[in-house]
């Protein structure tokens, strides 16, 4: 598998954070009623359990129940177009590694029921707000920590291996590619939120080219993240929505205002060139040059992009969720949630 399956950093922009609960809203309606049941398919076990017999066959039956999905494994997410179906099975059954992390991924995740009964739950959410939302096929499989949740045409895949749980072997050994800020995300409570985000992300809500600023691109996160609050459980922390630690979220709390003071004295808030406004927005284990010893939290733009938002509709109780995700206007939003941190006592 290793030959095969290029290690690289799945880069999460939006992966998250927090064990502070307020803000949110507790009341959810009544989804008893959609019929849905959500089933994650098992590739990776089809794959396993086929090692060992005729190769050409198992091409055929996979190429035949996952169609587009097979295709990208095989050809983006495991091998490339220099190799052909057949070679790359070949390389993945005769790796040891292969073995091993699947004996690893069946430990942990010897059913999917918890996940299936979560995923449920929360698209219909997502269909109780937007009754037309498609929804996909759930695939769980190994990509040899390349991919976590790859979106296809017709499916999410769950990167089974990128979920086994932050003291994981494998991720030690793999930290110059996979770093430790990232790697302790890699549990299976993270499964649901991050599957859920990049489906509303790349499904519901795709971020506009012309949301150049970076207040436009604090409240389109924020809205997202907001989306996040309304369909996923009460009891998830937002540490699990936004992917920062207690320390970090704590960080935040703390220095609210002084931050948003910063967005202001600094100009930034209508800065449109990204290299200068990218350090608020992407991942990384905590944002240079702010804070001290380096404590300061990460993607800080959108963090105080979901605070003003959360403060917009509490502010506009009359705007609905459909409203709020149609509306572009960031200004008007910012304007009309009255969002002025108060010092921390």
């Amino acid at each position: 598998m290793i030959q095969l399956l290029k290690l690289r950093q799945s880069y999460l922009f939006f992966l998250c954070a927090t064990l502070f609960f307020s803000c949110t809203n507790s009341d959810k309606p009544d989804v008893s009623k959609i019929d849905l049941a959500i089933k994650v398919e098992r590739f990776d076990q089809d794959l396993y359990q086929h090692r060992g017999k005729d190769i050409k066959l198992t091409d055929s039956l996979l190429h035949k129940k996952y169609g587009a999905f097979y295709e990208d494994f095989i050809h983006k997410m495991v091998g490339n177009d220099s190799y052909t179906s057949l070679e790359v099975l070949q390389g993945i059954y005769e790796d040891t590694a292969y073995t091993d992390l699947n004996k690893e991924v069946d430990s942990v995740f010897p059913n999917l029921n918890k996940i299936e009964t979560d995923l449920t739950q929360t698209f219909k959410y997502i269909k109780y707000y937007y009754p037309k939302a498609p929804v996909p096929r759930f695939i769980g499989f190994l990509s040899g920590f390349a991919y976590q949740t790859p979106i296809g045409d017709d499916y999410v895949g769950i990167g089974l291996d990128m979920f086994l749980g932050k003291d994981s072997k494998f991720y030690g050994a793999l930290v110059k590619s996979i770093p430790l800020y990232m790697s302790r995300r890699f549990t299976p409570e993270y499964i649901v939120p991050r599957v859920s985000e990049y489906y509303v992300r790349e499904n519901l809500f795709k971020e506009r080219d012309e949301d150049r600023s970076l207040l436009a691109k604090m409240v389109y996160n924020g809205k997202i993240l907001y989306f996040m609050d309304q369909i996923m459980p009460d009891n998830m922390p937002d540490s699990v929505k936004i992917g920062y630690t207690q320390k970090q979220l704590d960080w935040c709390k703390s220095f609210e205002t002084e931050l948003w003071a910063y967005y202001l004295e600094s100009n930034l808030l209508y800065e449109t060139d990204y290299t200068k406004i990218q350090v608020f927005l992407s991942e990384g284990p905590f944002t240079p040059g702010l804070g001290e010893r380096n404590e300061s939290a990460p993607k800080l733009g959108v963090w105080t992009g979901w605070q003003i938002v959360r403060k917009y509709m509490k502010e506009n109780p009359e705007v609905t969720l459909q409203q709020l995700m149609a509306d572009t206007d960031a200004q008007t939003i910012l304007t009309k949630s009255k969002y002025k941190p108060k010092p921390s006592k």
